[in-house]
């Protein structure tokens, strides 16, 4: 079975992506930097800087990863809680962790987050919401668990609009993500993974409009590395 055809379903991408996870989550931090040119932690930096979160803020991170953005809210003061589908991902993150950082994380799946309505003042997701087996009801529980006013923030790849870019930019990440999967996994597919999920991803500005119609107030999105990447920036 191609890899198209294991993520062709929301139950087939479900399952792919949760193995997918198990299997990198030990190359994950190494593979962020090598596939964004060493700019990943910058772009970072961006999205919580447009987040200005105040001292004391409660934040929820999902798709947590190893906590990097976790932990850039905890160093600002915020009281913050990540979140991650991969048991190993919340291992590593807790290994992570500096001392004294106000970051809590557990294993949780964010189509059925486990918090009350409006129990968070920012939401974050890098690399989540373009995994994820059901978008709108991704969104639909980001709007539930935030507070009236609180704010959703996330880093992701985009789909460019542009037919000839798209092309070039797909067959560019199957070329470096075959190599780099065998490289690291013996296995091609590995990291070919990126653009075939790029090929199913409505694109930054169709998740925007998305936003605002399951909730949010209003949604922009902020290009990033020439529209290759995107950041979403929605209000309650």
């Amino acid at each position: 079975m191609q890899l198209r055809d294991h993520i062709a379903t929301a139950e087939g991408k479900r399952r792919y992506v949760r193995t997918l996870f198990a299997t990198i989550a030990d190359r994950y931090d190494l593979i962020t930097v090598v596939l964004s040119y060493g700019q990943d932690r910058r772009w970072k930096r961006r999205l919580l800087d447009l987040a200005a979160p105040p001292a004391g803020a409660a934040v929820l991170d999902l798709a947590t990863g190893t906590g990097d953005i976790a932990f850039a809210f905890a160093s600002r003061g915020a009281h913050v809680v990540g979140l991650d589908i991969t048991p190993r991902m919340i291992d590593l993150a807790r290994i992570k962790a500096p001392s004294g950082a106000t970051a809590a994380f557990l294993v949780g799946d964010m189509l059925a987050l486990p918090f009350p309505a409006s129990s968070f003042d920012i939401v974050t997701t890098g690399y989540g919401l373009r995994n994820v087996p059901d978008l709108p009801r991704a969104i639909d529980e980001i709007v539930r668990v935030l507070k009236p006013g609180g704010q959703a923030l996330s880093l992701d790849f985009d789909r460019p609009s542009n037919a000839l870019v798209r092309t070039v930019y797909l067959w560019y990440l199957i070329l470096v993500g075959g190599a780099v999967g065998w490289l690291l996994h013996r296995d091609p597919d590995t990291y070919r993974y990126i653009p075939a999920s790029i090929r199913q991803y409505p694109g930054a500005a169709a998740v925007g409009r998305m936003m605002e119609q399951r909730g949010f107030s209003r949604a922009r999105h902020y290009r990033v590395l020439g529209g290759l990447m995107a950041i979403h920036h929605a209000v309650k």
